[in-house]
């Protein structure tokens, strides 16, 4: 008889929220704080909600607060977050509490792996978590550091006469300590319980109460990420608003085309944009897999984006017909290039009524429709929101105007239960870029199926208010977890303009 495999670890992500906000000058805790359309605490719980690896969260909140905490899981659906309990005046409080709520229930000599984050580091990476918890099966405790990429020096204060260097540290040794800080129960328990003995007990995070207290337990370094931030500063808000509004996502594909045939059939989508290109190709995959789809265009049923009466026909036409409308799609645009000095009223006319107040149009026609149906809003960008090219003046900006609406809308429609993407292809081969550009090399372009295959991934995720990448060689295509600042960088070092 085989021997029998040993139980899986239980891990528990310990969110620290004791926080009150006072440096980034607020009247309430900064993990409160609004940044994406979203409270940061709530970034950071759908980040361990999202995490394979994370069994259940519990979350020590800044007192009188626990309430407001408890709302958002409630509305955001977060089922891991087991408990919402008050922090203490001091981190090594509420760590405390933290222990103490994490050893109840647990049998005789059973033990659990642990991560402690600040919730202020809303841009924490599923790659930071697997590795922290990988590391636990070999070490008892963990810590997450970057290189330094300053010149770190000591200083002394003589007086009036201000700091003075003493000191200067080889910087090849110095890093930058981070969250998650990653344990077993019974070596942070044990940690506290020695540190306890020390009247002069006083520590900033909980990897040095171990190092002074258990020094014998080697703490092992886990490689953090830049953009694992911690928002402390006023223009900590900003810098961290503004990586949300670049980062993008990969959508998850299904399993298979019976997976997608199942989720589509007896769905109604209606496509604009749909005479050629993605739309069309929209379109088509939806119907093979047994939707019904309306693919309304200028050339192939007369139907006028920028005209809210065409808009608003087609919808009431579709819903008439079947009886719902789940999905809503629009990838009509135009690209006309030019200097903007030299470009005609009428010229410019065209490209803010089709890029920009189509789409605004055609999401409030859509809105009562998609209430019903909880169903989603598509919408389409360009890798040029990020930055604004020469001679592309109004295509950047009306689809930097996407991204943003997508956002608003995503958390302005969130308690109705719609869904509102974005996606975002690189230079793809339609007929609209042909026009612009004229013909291309063979295997420089991405294929329009490939942009209307993720797009049918986007609609049938729970995904809401991302940016949705496509990229011929990408990676983390297809992955449910994609780095979003990797991805935002990579979006703006592009020069070349996606279509």
């Amino acid at each position: 008889m085989s021997a029998p495999r040993e139980a899986k670890t239980r891990t528990t992500a310990v969110v620290l929220a004791g926080g009150t906000g006072q440096r980034v000058g607020l009247s309430i805790p900064k993990q409160l704080l609004k940044i994406a359309g979203k409270a940061v605490i709530e970034h950071t719980l759908t980040i361990f909600e999202n995490a394979e690896s994370i069994d259940d969260v519990i979350v020590l909140m800044a007192p009188g607060f626990t309430g407001d905490v408890e709302k958002i899981v409630a509305k955001a659906g977060l089922t891991k977050v087991k408990r919402v309990i008050e922090g203490g005046s001091t981190r090594n409080e509420t760590t405390e509490r933290a222990i103490a709520a994490l050893g109840e229930g647990l049998a005789e000599g059973e033990d659990l792996n642990v991560l402690f984050h600040d919730a202020v580091r809303p841009l924490l990476s599923q790659r930071v978590i697997q590795d922290c918890v990988d590391a636990l099966d070999r070490y008892q405790a963990v810590d997450v550091a970057i290189p330094s990429a300053d010149t770190i020096i000591v200083t002394r204060t003589h007086g009036e006469d201000g700091e003075f260097i003493t000191d200067v540290p080889d910087r090849s040794r110095l890093r930058r300590g981070q969250t998650p800080q990653a344990f077993k129960l019974s070596t942070i328990r044990r940690a506290y319980e020695v540190a306890a003995e020390d009247p002069n007990f006083q520590a900033t995070d909980d990897c040095s109460v171990v190092l002074k207290y258990l020094p014998d337990v080697p703490i092992h370094v886990v490689s953090g990420d830049e953009y694992n931030m911690k928002v402390t500063q006023p223009v900590d808000v900003f810098i961290a608003d503004k990586l949300f509004q670049l980062a993008s996502t990969a959508a998850p594909r299904q399993a298979d085309e019976a997976a997608y045939r199942e989720l589509l059939a007896g769905k109604t989508l209606v496509v604009f944009g749909g005479s050629y290109g993605i739309g069309a190709d929209i379109a088509r995959l939806a119907e093979s897999y047994g939707a019904s789809v309306y693919a309304l265009g200028r050339s192939s049923t007369g139907t006028h984006v920028e005209n809210p009466e065409h808009v608003e026909q087609a919808l009431a036409t579709a819903y008439a017909e079947t009886g719902r409308i789940d999905h809503v799609i629009n990838t009509a645009g135009v690209l006309r290039i030019g200097r903007l000095a030299e470009t005609d009223h009428a010229t410019i006319r065209e490209a803010l009524d089709v890029n920009y107040l189509a789409p605004v149009q055609i999401a409030r026609a859509a809105y009562k429709y998609l209430v019903e149906t909880k169903g989603q809003l598509l919408l389409y960008t360009s890798s040029s929101y990020t930055r604004g090219r020469a001679e592309y003046s109004l295509y950047s900006s009306t689809k930097a105007a996407m991204v943003n609406l997508t956002q608003a809308l995503a958390d302005e429609w969130a308690a109705d239960g719609i869904r509102v993407n974005c996606v975002n292809p690189e230079r793809t081969a339609t007929p609209m870029r042909t026009n612009a550009f004229g013909r291309e090399p063979a295997g420089s372009l991405l294929s329009s199926e490939a942009v209307a295959r993720t797009s049918l991934d986007v609609l049938l995720s729970e995904l809401t208010g991302h940016v949705v990448d496509v990229r011929q060689q990408d990676p983390t295509a297809g992955a449910s977890e994609a780095s979003g600042f990797e991805q935002a960088l990579a979006a703006v070092l592009d020069r070349q303009e996606d279509v």
